[in-house]
């Protein structure tokens, strides 16, 4: 059996383990938080390195993209290097692919129409794929990457601007300590209603969902999410908003969808390769293999129903 382990920074709350078979081979996928302890993250990934087939780094991205150049966070490659024989990944391989596909799939598939649909992108620089997937479509994109990860009430609302901002920001902002600029640990599960004016006018939010959630109104009535990974009680707390649509990028197993770590990390040890010489087209290739498809959550119809 095939193991896959997501350290995450995230709330213990949060841990899941399941076992699967994917493309006739078993797996057992864990995700264990560390509610934002760094050095347990470091512990835990030094005490099974080896005996997994992949770590999956969850809760803090390695790294971020602006245009064509890649930055580092300081904090989670202090992380990474505690794994010295098993790969580790973070999602970002995965994002690009996976997520374009995602969008691609509710269009082609599903029918759904995003041209002149209002769209808050909570944050892009760690969604690239997404993000422009979104534009190419048509949708009026407002990118909140200055507002949810900084604090700043400032908007960006095309792809050119945005990587023009994360150009001067990014090679500072790696530096700072991840906790700043994301929710971590117990963090996590707090919610502190703000900037509402942003929630209001979208007809669809997209992105991290710790992010969406951190300021998240009372009501978000009929509006669509398309977002990473959700528990049923994050499931439960959107019902209770009033949502009209769940769209998760990452499938459902047990109740429950992974991080994109976790399934970049799944799709690692399917292949057997070294991460860093893996390319777009390999993930694609497994995906198509696996038959991976996003999770639509129709709320609207449980309260026709």
């Amino acid at each position: 059996m095939k193991r896959v382990m997501s350290v995450s920074l995230g709330s213990s709350v949060r841990d899941h383990a399941v076992e699967t078979e994917i493309m006739g081979q078993r797996l057992l996928i864990e995700r264990i938080g560390t509610n934002g302890d760094i050095e347990k993250a470091i512990e835990l990934i030094r005490k099974y390195d080896g005996q997994v087939d992949a770590f999956g780094l969850g809760g803090i991205d390695l790294y971020i993209y602006a245009g064509d150049k890649r930055y580092t966070f300081r904090d989670a490659k202090r992380i990474a290097l505690a794994a010295r024989k098993s790969p580790i990944v973070d999602g970002s391989g995965l994002k690009n692919t996976l997520e374009r596909k995602v969008i691609a799939y509710l269009q082609n598939e599903l029918g759904m129409v995003f041209a002149n649909k209002k769209v808050l992108m909570v944050c892009a620089v760690d969604r690239f794929g997404m993000a422009e997937s979104l534009a190419a479509a048509g949708a009026d994109m407002t990118f909140g990457d200055l507002i949810f990860a900084l604090g700043l009430p400032v908007s960006i609302s095309s792809i050119t601007s945005l990587q023009m901002v994360a150009k001067i920001v990014a090679p500072i902002i790696v530096k700072l300590p991840f906790k700043l600029l994301y929710p971590t640990g117990g963090k996590q599960e707090h919610q502190t209603p703000k900037y509402g004016s942003y929630y209001e006018r979208a007809d669809i939010i997209a992105g991290d969902f710790h992010f969406i959630k951190r300021y998240m109104p009372e009501n978000l009535s009929g509006k669509c999410i398309i977002t990473n990974t959700v528990t049923q009680r994050d499931i439960q707390l959107l019902r209770d908003r009033e949502i009209g649509q769940l769209i998760t990028t990452t499938p459902e197993f047990n109740g429950r969808s992974f991080g994109t770590n976790v399934m970049e990390g799944v799709l690692v040890a399917l292949s057997g390769k070294n991460p860093d010489i893996m390319v777009p087209e390999d993930y694609s290739c497994l995906l198509e293999a696996v038959g991976f498809r996003p999770r639509v959550l129709n709320f609207r119809e449980e309260m026709a129903g």
